[in-house]
């Protein structure tokens, strides 16, 4: 059983000193500057162009999954809002926008973007509207990068109802088969099917370039296919097995895509490390709550998943995940996106939060110390990548008021390049030009990390921030949602 402790959070620490007072009380290492400079996240990265471009600024917005696409894939109002306000937000490289599926029975649910021909003029016209809002607000775009994510979603697709999941997998699991609905042999790929996919991510690469995209992401991360074959330590053949092998299916799509004279730039956003699936903690689960997270029941040696300590799966080993960083750079990959775990099965790792989301569980620890943990892993990567790279950076969010200076801190200090940005855009979407014009924060914004924007497409609903945006808070659905965490 994981011992209780009690959350100190993050609005209570009034001033810089409170806060690094507390980081040091925890034992983790979170830089924290004491004043605001702006011309330090303000400043381009310089020496590597995406599409000719020199990135503006240190400030990137992750990819997101989002719920709330039409059932064939492409844009809508809600969708088109989302990449506006992208657009709005000062930061001046947009990695990935949404994940994008790279065929129909990819989709992590029946609502997500599919990049594929059929699609491909919404997909631009989608891009014009994120570029047209940048311009409007800031007066040009010459320095705004944006990447389209290319996805198979694996192990978690719910390609035809959100409650059903219709997995394909790249290996066997114990304790992921159990949770995701994988009985037979018969749902994992095989080597031929591999191939076609590789075919899938090429044509995807091509509608991305044609929509008018500055790069393309291959999702390599948060136990989604890709992620999954680098974890495939227990499959035969030509996928898995050695390092070599885990990682062809990389090398085929990159050759494949530049076989076709595609010069897009190349991104990899991935789980540098990952942990044995976790639990709510039964004996300290309550109605109507959930218990802390604590690992699921595991055999060692434990031959599964990538960058875990096979020992002991409650560690991380990052050396894989260094020679993965090298291998990307052999194969002029330009950004490399830094994330961990999932979050389908082990949320506190990518994810630190306060309140879990539905699915989740309670933290089991000051989240500050899974904040630390990302950032100790992109500075130990940024400090082996290859020339001609540059790092985004995860986990920023939980920080809140203090997110700019910490980002400060890292960047300054030479942790990361880019201080990349996911649920905060969703509440605080100027956030970035907030603090690049060194303006006071709104707190009314600052994303509390509710998780809401995670259990409303959890239940079925669209994603957003229901607490913090005035346009899902008046939407029927924040109140099916308030019944439904209620346990309505």
């Amino acid at each position: 059983m994981s011992k209780p402790f009690k959350l100190t959070r993050i609005p209570s620490f009034k001033t810089v000193a409170d806060f690094r007072a507390h980081v040091a009380k925890l034992g983790v290492d979170i830089p924290c500057d004491e004043k605001l400079d702006p011309a330090v996240l303000g400043q381009p990265v310089k020496n590597i162009p995406i599409n000719g471009k020199t990135i503006g600024n240190r400030f990137a917005i992750h990819p997101m999954e989002g719920w709330d696409g039409t059932t064939t894939g492409a844009p809508t109002d809600e969708v088109r809002r989302r990449w506006q306000r992208f657009g709005e937000s000062g930061a001046k490289l947009i990695y990935g926008g949404e994940a994008m599926a790279v065929r129909p029975d990819a989709r992590a649910n029946p609502n997500q973007l599919i990049i594929h021909e059929p699609n491909l003029d919404e997909l631009a016209k989608l891009r014009k509207t994120l570029v047209t809002a940048h311009r409007e607000k800031f007066g040009g775009g010459d320095d705004l990068a944006i990447g389209f994510q290319l996805t198979h979603s694996g192990r978690f697709c719910r390609p035809n109802d959100k409650a059903s999941f219709k997995p394909r997998v790249a290996y066997r699991h114990p304790i992921l088969d159990q949770k995701f609905n994988v009985t037979s042999d018969a749902q994992v790929l095989a080597d031929d099917e591999v191939a076609g996919l590789v075919g899938d991510f090429v044509k995807a690469a091509r509608v991305a370039r044609d929509a008018g995209a500055d790069f393309v992401d291959l999702k390599h991360c948060h136990g989604y296919l890709l992620h999954e074959f680098l974890g495939a330590h227990t499959r035969p053949g030509r996928y898995g097995g050695s390092f070599e092998n885990r990682t062809r299916i990389l090398r085929e799509i990159v050759a494949g895509i530049r076989a076709e004279d595609n010069a897009i730039d190349l991104g990899v956003r991935v789980s540098a490390f990952d942990l044995v699936p976790h639990r709510p903690d039964a004996a300290q689960s309550q109605p109507g709550k959930l218990g802390p997270g604590i690992p699921e029941e595991f055999e060692t040696p434990y031959p599964f998943q990538f960058s875990i300590n096979h020992d002991d799966p409650t560690q991380i080993d990052l050396s894989e995940t260094f020679q993965f960083v090298e291998l990307c750079g052999q194969l002029g990959v330009k950004l490399l996106n830094i994330s961990a775990g999932s979050p389908y099965y082990n949320p506190h790792c990518q994810r630190p939060a306060a309140y879990p989301p539905s699915d989740g569980y309670q933290p089991a620890h000051d989240p500050l110390i899974d904040v630390a943990r990302l950032l100790d892993a992109a500075r130990q990567l940024r400090d082996k990548l290859p020339a001609g790279m540059a790092l985004v950076g995860t986990g920023y969010s939980y920080l809140q008021e203090f997110l700019p200076l910490v980002a400060q801190a890292v960047v300054r200090s030479g942790g990361a390049d880019i201080v990349g940005l996911g649920r905060m855009v969703l509440s605080y979407p100027c956030f970035p030009a907030d603090v690049l014009a060194n303006d006071t924060l709104q707190k009314r914004l600052i994303c509390r990390t509710f998780s809401d924007c995670t259990t409303a497409p959890r239940k079925g609903l669209l994603s957003g921030c229901f607490p913090l945006d005035e346009f899902y808070a008046a939407r029927p659905e924040a109140e099916v949602l308030k019944k439904m965490k209620r346990g309505g």
